[in-house]
């Protein structure tokens, strides 16, 4: 009872806590990667019982320190390389964990994510968990050496050990979404278990090899992770500012254009579009895409037919003034007006229209039946496309703020604006 009250033994606690969460974190990192091999319901039962065989591993090896101490008393000798118990297992547990490093990077890298997806649903649970534990003896060794060595009482040692695996079991989820969720952190932890890997083994040949310098060597990679994350981050936010249609016509363009116009394509795009040989589209085929993507980016001033070109018909002049000007019209639509365009009756067909006056018609009655279609100038393009397809008409009169006409559309006006002028034909709507 007296331990409580002593200053020395609570900084050791504390401290042998820490420490095991330390050298925790690095199993707890390879656990997410192996039981990322798993369906979604799986995993964290996975993460469950190896933790748990984890800590029972750990009490275990601390009440049997008398047996841990002569680990490292040598078993047999060639030359001068003396080999003990602890040496053994570290060289084998160093050769499993570079095999499964490089196994899981070699995945990676490869980029088999059909053969991942398929996998997670073929992956034998109980062989998982039997690399689990098998990493769990690994490195629940230097664990429990670190604690024999910082507090003598047995009771400290097996209560900090069983609160820093609770922590880690808490932490598991939160941390294994976290790495699963980011494929750069995936490899550079794997990165990290191979270097712990290498250490391992040049360990149990008995090169002692600096943990700070191992240590260091994983903080400098963290932090320049962590630039790459915020890096990536605030990209995503910047993207994420702009309209969804602007964004999917953006990643069409190069798709189909085969090159990079500038340096805010993603990564995983540029690889996409490498992937395209450039004599996939013809010109004239990225052409019409382009007009199609980018309609939407078009204003109605852009695609209408101007005010000053606008052909229509003056129901104030005479029927022979206005025989004449249907024969020799090229346009199948045109407007009514009385007097000035302003004044707009409606938006007949040419022919019926000659038909009416030769029948003797009222040219404004007539006109009036149908009346022309008007749109706002500030009218989306798209929704003009809508408006048009759902007219009576294929005539549509643009209209300002004060309901002065600026314009008209036609069919072969949007068609102009996704694939360009035709030469040398003339205008039939």
């Amino acid at each position: 009872m007296e331990l409580l009250f002593y200053p020395p033994i609570w900084a050791g606690f504390f401290t042998l806590i820490v420490l095991e969460i330390i050298l925790g974190i690095d199993n707890l990192v390879f656990i997410a990667i192996i039981t990322d091999k798993l369906i979604a319901k799986q995993q964290y039962k996975a993460r469950l019982i190896g933790l748990s065989f984890a800590l029972v591993m750990r009490v275990g090896l601390l009440s049997l320190m008398s047996w841990i101490v002569t680990l490292r008393q040598p078993l047999f000798k060639v030359g001068n390389f003396s080999c003990s118990g602890r040496d053994l297992i570290l060289l084998i547990g160093g050769i499993f964990l570079l095999f499964k490093a490089i196994t899981e990077l070699h995945e990676r890298l490869e980029n088999h994510d059909i053969e991942h997806h398929r996998n997670k649903n073929c992956s034998n649970f109980w062989l998982v968990v039997i690399q689990i534990i098998v990493l769990d003896a690994i490195f629940s060794l230097d664990a429990i050496i670190t604690a024999v060595g910082m507090v003598n009482q047995l009771p400290i040692m097996i209560a900090a050990v069983v609160i820093a695996m609770s922590i880690m079991l808490l932490a598991s989820n939160s941390l294994t979404q976290f790495i699963n969720s980011h494929p750069t952190v995936v490899v550079l932890c794997l990165s990290f278990l191979l270097m712990i890997g290498l250490s391992l083994i040049a360990e149990g040949l008995g090169f002692n090899v600096p943990k700070g310098y191992l240590y260091a060597s994983i903080g400098f990679s963290i932090i320049i992770e962590l630039f790459n994350q915020i890096a990536r981050r605030n990209f995503l936010r910047q993207q994420a500012r702009r309209p969804m249609r602007e964004r999917t016509a953006e990643v069409i363009l190069r798709l189909m254009d085969g090159c990079q116009r500038n340096h805010s394509i993603s990564t995983k795009d540029s690889m996409l579009i490498k992937m395209f040989p450039k004599e996939t589209f013809k010109h004239d085929e990225r052409d019409i895409i382009n007009g199609v993507v980018t309609l939407s980016q078009l204003s109605i001033n852009s695609i209408m037919t101007p005010r000053d070109n606008i052909v229509w018909i003056n129901a104030s002049k005479s029927v022979d003034e206005i025989k004449i000007q249907l024969l020799n019209t090229s346009y199948n639509f045109l407007p009514v007006c009385c007097d000035t365009l302003d004044n707009i009756i409606g938006v007949v067909q040419a022919k019926n229209l000659l038909i009416a006056v030769e029948d003797g018609f009222n040219i404004m009655q007539f006109a009036a039946k149908s009346p022309a279609v008007m749109v706002p100038e500030t009218l989306d393009s798209i929704m003009l496309l809508s408006i048009l397809r759902n007219a009576k008409v294929n005539l549509i009169i643009v209209n300002n703020d004060v309901g002065l006409i600026r314009g008209l559309i036609s069919p072969s006006d949007v068609l102009k604006a996704i694939i360009g002028k035709f030469d040398h034909i003339n205008n039939t709507t």
